[in-house]
């Protein structure tokens, strides 16, 4: 067994099925869960550093602690459901949420992360949250998906139409002796 079968083996839960799809490679679907349990973690961490700030009297910071504590556990919760075993509906909750798109999953955690950082802005709201927001970005990039071939792009980027000089009220003018060349055959670049 490989150590990259470990990882997984050790990320993967049971009776999941593959909601990020075979597209993605092994190390972005498992490396987002792995920097997802982290994130968690330390927004925990950091989270229960800001509660301490009451000490300074400064309730805002005491908020951003709260809430920072509550996404950390969300995303905890989302991310490795194992950590709550005592909890009998978060496989039902961590389920519903994996059968949705994953740019739902990448919207909940960018939303979390904001508040604790406007409120109270310190390197402790910065890095805990910080690190709940890159996961959400990191969701976000695989649910935007494979980067396309060159051919498609490039039979994306030539057209039928071409612009012909100007724009008038903002409408693209049809050529009149326009040719159409393909990037990647040069004999069709001759004029017939």
């Amino acid at each position: 067994m490989s150590f990259a079968e470990k990882i997984t083996g050790l990320l993967a839960r049971p009776n999941q099925q593959d909601p990020i799809g075979p597209e993605q490679p092994w190390y972005l679907k498992y490396g987002s869960r792995l920097l997802g349990i982290v994130a968690a973690f330390f927004a925990i961490l950091f989270g229960l550093w800001n509660v301490f700030s009451i000490i300074t009297l400064s309730v805002s910071c005491l908020v951003a602690g709260i809430i920072q504590m509550v996404a950390g556990f969300v995303v905890m919760l989302l991310e490795a459901p194992c950590c709550f075993v005592c909890f009998e509906q978060v496989n039902v909750i961590a389920d519903k949420v994996d059968s949705k798109p994953l740019y739902f999953r990448a919207g909940l955690y960018i939303a979390m992360a904001i508040p604790p950082i406007i409120l109270c802005f310190g390197l402790a709201s910065l890095f805990g949250s910080g690190l709940i927001f890159g996961t959400g970005v990191v969701y976000g990039m695989m649910a935007l998906g494979k980067k396309a071939s060159r051919e498609d792009m490039a039979a994306a980027a030539t057209s039928p139409t071409q612009m012909a000089g100007s724009q008038a009220g903002g409408q693209m003018q049809m050529g009149g002796d326009q040719h159409i060349t393909l990037m990647e055959d040069p004999d069709v670049w001759r004029p017939t």
